[in-house]
């Protein structure tokens, strides 16, 4: 009773320990979990609000709409900035993902509605307009969170002023005005939406020195949508170019196909080889007396070592390792770990389930290392630790340092830097250690056929 228990509990705690990890992320678990108790840890607010109630609006970064991967912090732009400028404290994954949350001098109260309430009054100068004229240009676009909420809204238009005879004349255009239109109902807000007012936009084609005036307006509805689906309506659509498509049907056809034809090979092959394989179950003498031709000479190749010993064993577990993560990462989305815009859960997971599964890497190499005869087992395991992560680290070096030079969110801060490498050196090594101590002690498979070693050939 005591086991089966702990077997039901083992999603659970995993999914707790992620939730430490990953950080602080408000939204709430209560629409996607797997039972209450898994609510319960996984929700750290349940979003009710009074009247009044001050709820703040982060902003987190702006990049052009047509390459969505390209980010960089909102206040790279001269907007309004608050008195204090404050940055939410955010998990594991999110950085990793590239969210850098900001507090905005939005005013924004739970059912409080307000008309072309003036944020501040800026001037830009010359250096803030080419920024702005470079963003408009480029089609930039903004994200904000409000109540954990997403929103999305570009920054300004370009118009085409055609005269005859002549190239077309392109005027750039700042927004000025953000409209809120939030539904909430009862106690908690359901829906938000940002639009911006095409009549109060300021031109920025020319010009050294401007004074704007940013303004904003809230308008709060009464819906009927219960707070269990206000997710909804992310899972249906997305405001960023979407570039994968997944073609069901295609992928279940293929699918098919390949299970009919490999088991009409399967079927082939069992009428033709029958006889062989009662043969090969006889007595041992009888099948060396026969002459050996073909296909039957892979029974002495098959645990012949390759030239490269230790490098086969270590894709062997790592791959056995990609492999089980895989598995875990699909079983988290079916109990409801990966809901929508839950931001850096998935980065996270990958992460800390790469660091708990390495001992099964370090076994499954050491097992089979063990089994085609390798002695030399410390090279073993450092190899087998350094398969993935070794290029891992060099890809990375590589793009962060590009994203550095480029200040975009997709730069890693130097303690997440510290974080991920005291995960590898506490975990990641020692379980891998461990799993092939104890791979080079198991008493596992033992081979029973022979093997032919070609001329001068050895174990590595």
């Amino acid at each position: 009773m005591r086991a089966g228990v702990g077997l039901r509990s083992l999603p659970l705690i995993l999914c707790t320990f992620i939730r430490l990890v990953s950080g602080s992320s408000n939204l709430s678990q209560e629409q996607y979990g797997s039972g209450l108790s898994l609510r319960t840890l996984l929700t750290e607010s349940d979003h009710k609000y009074e009247m009044h109630h001050q709820i703040r609006l982060f902003a987190n970064k702006v990049g052009p709409f047509s390459n969505p991967s390209e980010t960089y912090q909102y206040y790279n732009l001269p907007f309004c900035t608050p008195k204090d400028k404050e940055y939410k404290t955010e998990g594991l994954g999110e950085v990793l993902e590239g969210d850098r949350l900001v507090n905005t001098p939005y005013d924004i109260k739970f059912r409080v509605d307000k008309e072309n309430e003036i944020l501040c009054s800026r001037e830009l100068t010359a250096k803030d307009l080419r920024k702005f004229r470079k963003a408009v240009k480029k089609d930039y676009y903004f994200q904000m969170f409000y109540d954990d909420l997403p929103i999305w809204g570009f920054i300004g238009k370009v118009e085409k002023l055609m005269k005859s005879g002549e190239k077309p004349d392109l005027r750039y255009y700042l927004f000025t005005h953000i409209h809120f239109e939030i539904l909430y109902n009862d106690k908690r807000v359901i829906e938000l939406s940002v639009s911006t007012d095409p009549s109060k936009t300021v031109d920025i084609t020319d010009g050294e020195n401007i004074i704007v005036d940013y303004t904003y307006s809230v308008k709060w509805h009464d819906t009927s949508i219960p707070y269990e689906k206000r997710m909804d309506k992310y899972s249906r659509y997305s405001f960023l170019p979407q570039h994968l498509e997944i073609h069901w049907f295609s992928i279940i056809n293929s699918c098919v196909t390949v299970l009919l034809l490999t088991g009409f090979l399967a079927t082939i092959l069992m009428r033709v080889l029958k006889n062989d394989f009662i043969k090969y179950t006889r007595d041992d003498e009888a099948a060396e007396e026969a002459e050996e031709t073909g296909w039957k000479y892979i029974h002495g190749d098959v645990f012949r070592p390759p030239p490269h010993l230790n490098l086969f064993c270590a894709c062997v577990g790592t791959g056995t390792q990609m492999f089980v993560l895989t598995l875990c990462i699909f079983g988290l989305a079916l109990i409801g770990m990966y809901y929508p815009y839950n931001r850096g859960a998935l980065l996270t997971s990958c992460v800390v389930l790469y660091a708990l599964t390495s001992g099964i890497a370090g076994y499954t190499a050491a097992v089979c290392y063990r089994i085609l005869g390798g002695t030399n087992w410390v090279r073993n395991v450092v190899l087998t630790v350094a398969l993935f992560c070794g290029p891992m680290l060099i890809t990375f070096s590589v793009l962060n340092t590009v994203a550095i030079v480029y200040r975009t969110t997709a730069a890693l801060p130097f303690g997440t830097i510290c974080i991920i490498i005291v995960i590898w050196a506490l975990v990641t090594f020692p379980l891998t250690v461990l799993g092939g101590i104890a791979g080079k002690n198991s008493k596992g498979f033992i081979q029973e056929c022979r093997v032919e070693f070609a001329r001068g050939g050895q174990a590595q």
